[in-house]
């Protein structure tokens, strides 16, 4: 007997041993069971989730000889037949092939004649929206009022293309992809049954790229199946399908969030080894970053079903929200252009270090050098920081000139002339870091101590991560080992954060003053009748 294929051979033959589409065989089973049969059918959805097969099921339903219920026989000779694909009254139309309005009107005339052998004659229409305009047309009257021995089976991947005039005479069931979970674990029962050995890592796989259809992931599985000369195992079926092992993606994950730039590029150089699809592996990146950016909002969100959720636990720990929301991006927008990289290998490499160069706390921060005071009063750029900036600003912004630093109110500084409010700008940090010491205020400097009052409206920032790189920051830019330590509260003085807003804000009235002021700006306002749009004045640089 010649070999069948598992997509046919486990093709289900009862609602009962259907996967998922609860919601639709719910629908079905209580309108067979209740005599409540609507007389055209329309199942939609992606390729490989159940529409043919659900008509095939409902044919049999109201064809088996013990009678219309939602559990046939399977024994009959209508139920037997219908599974082979050979009952007479069952009238099986690929519409993809016939969308001639000739070849759907040779159809209709045949509607008028009684069943030869069934209790209905039943229509199925695959891809119906391949049907011509002329075909819908003909078929528009014969569909909303069949005769009574008529049943009409629709099934569609693509019910957009379909007339209003056809979706508004059926009875539509939008069938839903299947998930990862329930792909795998039909997999694993199959495989028992077939008395195949299998590694659980090597069904996950299958069931991750059949892409919620069903029937994608068995002809997957002959495939594994064949490839592997009758055992499944997870590198086999990796090299199957072009993908990588989810520890090489860890492995690059771990080098960004450490910021390691000869790390990153060593792991880029053993994938190049595998020849890998590129394309494929930021995908596998940015579905990682995705569950540990789950992970970091919900705890508990990976659960321990899922591949790699221990390392992928432990990197969002070590990884902030911003880094992962940060690197996401970058990833999404070097998989749109990776086609417009000169080579793939390349382009990839090129988003690595694209995230590496925008981190927050990366390699361009670490290797800037050190800006001491003299250095920042002699800066040239007057132009205030932004009250929030971007989490991927890495490089501090310049402090003001010395004129403009006078003009702050004193804040408090030790014998040694500590002045908070110019060394917090100066210091060599970025992103969530940064802001702590922007917001707060000196307390007391003393020997080898630095106390620090937080505002208490950024007491999101009083974390214990970013009082660390703090406190190492001051450490090396005094050169002596400092302990910090920082408490909510004021000091009365003005933190760095606010003097940099009331400058900006100082120069923005200034800008506007003069604008308002000038001689010529009023003399072009009263002849033509104008008037200064509020917002659209800005200081210049």
């Amino acid at each position: 007997m010649s070999y069948q294929v598992l997509a046919r051979k486990w093709r289900p033959r009862s609602f009962p041993d259907m996967v998922g589409q609860e919601h639709v065989l719910r629908a079905l089973i209580n309108a067979l069971d209740h005599d409540r049969l609507h007389h055209a059918f329309l199942f939609t959805g992606t390729r490989g989730v159940g529409k043919t097969t659900i008509a095939r099921i409902l044919a049999k339903s109201l064809n088996c000889e013990q009678g219309v219920s939602s559990r046939p026989c399977g024994v009959c000779s209508a139920c037997r037949e219908i599974d082979e694909g050979r009952f007479v009254d069952m009238i099986e139309v690929d519409a993809a092939s016939r969308t001639k309005v000739e070849d759907t009107r040779e159809i209709l005339d045949n509607v008028q004649y009684a069943p030869s052998r069934g209790r209905y004659k039943v229509y199925l229409i695959d891809e119906v929206h391949m049907l011509s305009n002329h075909s819908f047309n003909a078929l528009l009257k014969t569909l909303e009022e069949p005769p009574p021995h008529i049943k009409f089976l629709l099934a569609t991947t693509d019910p957009q293309k379909l007339p209003v005039t056809i979706l508004s005479r059926c009875l539509q069931f939008n069938l839903k992809r299947l998930s990862m979970g329930q792909i795998r674990d039909h997999l694993t029962t199959i495989l028992g049954s077939e008395g195949i050995s299998a590694e659980a890592a090597a069904v996950s796989e299958i069931a991750r790229a059949a892409d919620g259809s069903m029937r994608d992931a068995l002809s997957l599985l002959d495939q594994a199946i064949a490839h592997g000369g009758g055992e499944l195992d997870a590198a086999g079926v990796r090299a199957m399908l072009g993908t990588i092992d989810r520890t090489r993606v860890v492995a690059l994950l771990r080098a960004l969030a450490a910021g390691d730039a000869a790390a990153l590029l060593a792991e880029a150089a053993t994938l190049a080894e595998l020849a890998p699809d590129y394309g494929g592996v930021l995908n596998e990146l940015n579905s990682a970053l995705t569950r540990i950016a789950l992970a970091q909002a919900v705890p508990g969100a990976l659960g321990e079903e899922m591949d790699g959720h221990e390392a992928l636990a432990e990197l969002s720990r070590l990884m902030t929200p911003e880094d992962v929301q940060l690197f996401y991006q970058i990833g999404i927008s070097g998989r749109r252009d990776l086609p417009l990289a000169p080579d793939p290998r390349g382009g990839f490499e090129m988003v690595l270090l694209r995230m590496l160069a925008f981190h927050p706390a990366g390699g361009v921060v670490q290797a800037a050098p050190r800006v001491t005071p003299a250095a920042s009063t002699a800066a040239s750029g007057t132009r205030a920081a932004p009250v929030v900036p971007s989490p991927a600003s890495i490089v501090a912004e310049p402090s003001p000139p010395a004129a403009t630093v006078a003009a702050v109110p004193p804040v408090s500084q030790d014998a040694a002339g500590l002045n908070w409010a110019e060394l917090a700008a100066t210091l060599p940090l970025g992103g969530l870091a940064r802001q702590l010491a922007l917001n707060c205020s000196l307390l007391r400097h003393h020997d080898d101590i630095v106390e620090l009052a937080l505002e208490p409206s950024q007491r999101a920032l009083h974390n214990k991560k970013w009082e660390e790189a703090l406190g190492k920051a001051l450490s090396e830019h005094l050169g002596r080992p400092l302990r910090l330590s920082i408490q909510l509260g004021s000091s009365g003085g003005e933190t760095p954060m606010a003097a940099q807003q009331r400058r900006g804000q100082e120069r923005q009235n200034e800008a506007q003053a003069s604008i308002e002021n000038d001689s010529n700006v009023q003399s072009i306002l009263d002849r033509f009748d104008g008037r200064i749009e509020p917002g659209s004045i800005q200081p210049v640089d």
